[in-house]
């Protein structure tokens, strides 16, 4: 979550007033995060979260808009879209599509708790179970397909070492047969920023636009190189294991997903060095921004294509 498109006082009123949420009192920018505009926003009715979508169209978020409505209804703590006068739950401001959701209680943690990550290992099991009865799917957007033109424009711009770990990694995961694995609509970003804590307890799941049908293997293995290693990328096999044992006790894992396991961690950490290489050399104009250093997820991808953990230590 950042600042791109800076939001007048006027503007901010008029966009609320499709909404029965009180009058404006003050707003505040988030600078956290990097794809979408992010403010606070107080009203006399409450406190809330707007995101103006940089570069989603508005044609592509009620897949995500549903998907929050429909798991908040289902019990999962997770951010839910206020609808509007018109029952949509998102409008414009600015010229590009916008919505709002509640804010909810508890911040993120930057250095999580083994009791922290297994409650975070069920609350996703149950995100999982609620997702099942969801109608919709939507295509991975951040797939191999996308891995590899985003690769493409980043030539000459890498240095040799970066450019073979890519290639041979994305060799590798073309290969790979994950149609055994069980699938559903899934998260696809649980990173500590887009998770609430509150008392020791996941109070809210946050920033569902990249939400997707996969593997369900792939939340997991995107907690596992967030959560469960530390900055100097030391492995942490307690905090692993708190949070694959409590979800496993709401699903179990299959064979096959043991088998893929090693596969699935390593194409989590190819996507966010993808990703975070783009903007670490396409750096975007805003009001308050930043980049993400993509080298730690360089260095993941590399433990684990050397020593990957198990499923379940």
């Amino acid at each position: 979550m950042s600042v791109y498109t800076r939001v007048e006082p006027k503007q901010l009123q008029n966009f609320l007033s499709d909404y029965a949420v009180g009058e404006l009192e003050n707003y505040k920018g988030i600078s956290a995060g990097i794809t979408n505009t992010n403010y606070f926003v107080d009203t006399t009715l409450g406190r809330w979260v707007l995101t103006i979508f940089e570069r989603l169209e508005a044609s592509e978020l009620s897949f995500f808009l549903d998907l929050m409505d429909h798991l908040a209804g289902q019990g999962v703590p997770s951010a839910h879209p206020v609808a509007r006068s018109d029952s949509r739950f998102y409008g414009e401001l600015g010229g590009k599509p916008a919505a709002l959701v509640y804010r909810l209680r508890g911040a993120s943690v930057e250095t999580p708790t083994q009791e922290q990550c297994a409650n975070l290992g069920g609350v996703v099991a149950e995100q999982h179970r609620a997702a099942a009865s969801f109608s919709q799917q939507r295509v991975n957007g951040r797939g191999l397909a996308w891995a590899q033109r985003t690769r493409d424009g980043l030539v000459g711009r890498l240095s040799p070492d970066e450019a073979e770990l890519l290639d041979d990694e994305l060799a590798f995961q073309t290969e790979q047969d994950l149609s055994p694995l069980p699938r559903g609509v899934i998260h696809a970003d649980l990173f500590r920023d887009n998770v609430l804590i509150e008392d020791n307890h996941v109070s809210g799941l946050i920033d569902f636009y990249y939400a997707c049908s996969n593997v369900l293997l792939f939340d997991l293995a995107v907690i596992c190189n967030d959560w469960c290693i530390r900055d100097n990328h030391h492995f942490m096999p307690g905090h692993w294991r708190s949070v694959s044992q409590a979800y496993a006790r709401r699903r179990e894992f299959t064979d096959e997903e043991h088998k893929a396991w090693p596969t699935i961690l390593r194409a989590a950490a190819l996507r966010f060095c993808v990703s975070r290489l783009h903007d670490w050399h396409f750096p975007r104009d805003g009001e308050d921004t930043h980049q993400k250093d993509p080298s730690p997820f360089m260095r993941i991808l590399q433990c684990h294509r050397e020593k990957p953990p198990q499923l379940t230590p």
